[in-house]
């Protein structure tokens, strides 16, 4: 079952090469693109910081090594979590194997350019959420699954009967 963890784990990586390499080749740097107006644009930047724009104003020298090494560190935890658990595709391999993905896909983009290519970006009126790209997009919907997972598992919901005498 492992392949099944890598092969998603490389298709998000691989998605999200692609779709940053198209981007770049095709928006100019802080141009956009509008896809739905009044909703959804293409805009190219940079991202020096974290997942959505997090820490982008640091002028820390540190902070490209700090991101570097929370990537490893992350991604070691996911791969050994992924390798000791997960002998079959369940919810939490598949959460898990996208996180590593989209783990991966930005750790690329901080090695080798020490910024992430981000560009997807949602707006609402004057409401501007932060761009984002493939990469994030797979972790947090890992992330999700994950919670949902805690929240809405049967031991969790015995847990929250026994403590509410239900």
């Amino acid at each position: 079952m492992r392949k099944y963890h890598i092969l998603i784990a490389t298709t998000v990586l691989l998605l999200d090469r692609i779709s940053k390499a198209v981007v770049a080749a095709n928006v100019p740097l802080h141009d956009s693109v509008t896809v739905i107006p009044g909703f959804f644009r293409i805009t190219h930047v940079l991202n020096r910081g974290a997942a959505f724009g997090l820490f982008s104003e640091s002028p820390s020298q540190y902070k490209i090594g700090f991101l570097i090494g929370f990537s490893i560190i992350a991604l070691l935890v996911v791969s050994t979590l992924l390798w000791k658990h997960t002998h079959q595709m369940t919810s939490t391999a598949f959460a898990l194997s996208l996180i590593m993905g989209g783990a991966l896909g930005n750790l690329w983009d901080r090695l080798f350019s020490g910024h992430v290519v981000d560009f997807l970006e949602f707006y609402l009126g004057n409401y501007i959420w932060p761009d984002f790209n493939i990469a994030d997009s797979a972790i947090v919907i890992g992330a999700l699954i994950l919670m949902a997972e805690i929240i809405f598992s049967p031991k969790a919901q015995t847990a929250a009967e026994e403590n509410t005498g239900g």
